[in-house]
């Protein structure tokens, strides 16, 4: 099936990416998350679109400071992970539930760890998952409220989504993330064609982000601490450690980096 919806990066604040998502058969429109609220309906005004949805991925301000103001221009339903500080709440989601928007059905995933109820959004029919600061292009967010476990089972449910999803983070940090992902695992080809890619992109001022699941799994370190050797040996992770172990010696490594 043919993607239906128009996507829009909107970046804002320094390092954030906002998106708008408009489907043009119902004429609803959403923002993922709401880090700037001018910023959006600047968007909103030259695409003649009128806000319908806010989906928020977590709790964190950068992620929901214009929720309220958004709001108070009416019409607009905020939905967000259920047990978290959601401001302007209307709809609480948990892993499994689903979303309607426009004619299509969106899947909620629960990717807590950055967050404890941290959620990403996945449409299966535009093969386009938003997933907030939990999975980024070739890193994970910070490990704020969750523990290893659920942050590696949050990252194990993404990884299995289907190879051609695109994936839509909210941080342009991938150069950064880049740089770290090489020193743990040089000898990947692949990443280090990517980096390279990228550092050309950067120096052009263009977004590294949406990046294809596909290639997150060849390349993002954080994906790969259970079946790389050389990310393993790299980080010191020993036979007697789980995955969840693993995942947080990388987590520790990149946070040390």
């Amino acid at each position: 099936m043919s993607p239906s919806f128009t996507i829009v990066q909107v970046p804002c604040l320094g390092d954030n990416y906002g998106y708008l998502v408009h489907d043009p058969v119902s004429g609803d429109t959403a923002a993922i998350d709401t880090p700037d609220a001018d910023a959006y309906r600047q968007v909103l005004k030259q695409r003649g679109w009128k806000l319908t949805h806010i989906f928020n991925t977590h709790h964190h301000s950068d992620h929901t400071g214009g929720n309220l103001e958004l709001k108070e221009e009416g019409g607009v339903e905020i939905y967000g992970p259920a047990k978290e500080n959601i401001p302007g709440i209307d709809q609480k989601l948990s892993h499994g539930d689903e979303v309607e928007f426009g004619k299509q059905k969106g899947q909620i995933i629960g990717v807590g760890g950055h967050t404890k109820d941290h959620i990403a959004y996945y449409f299966p029919s535009e093969s386009s998952a938003f997933t907030g600061d939990a999975l980024f292009a070739l890193g994970c967010g910070r490990m704020f409220e969750g523990s290893p476990p659920q942050f590696w089972k949050s990252l194990e449910r993404l990884r299995n989504l289907p190879d051609d999803t695109k994936v839509y983070c909210a941080h342009e940090y991938t150069e950064a993330n880049a740089k770290f992902a090489v020193s743990v695992e040089p000898s990947n080809d692949k990443l280090q064609q990517r980096y390279q890619h990228i550092l050309k992109q950067r120096k052009a001022g263009e977004p590294t982000v949406p990046s294809n699941l596909g290639e997150e799994k060849l390349t993002n370190p954080f994906l790969r601490c259970d079946v790389s050797d050389e990310i393993r040996k790299n980080v010191g992770v020993t036979s007697d450690d789980t995955p969840a172990d693993a995942f947080a010696k990388v987590r520790m490594a990149k946070d040390n980096f």
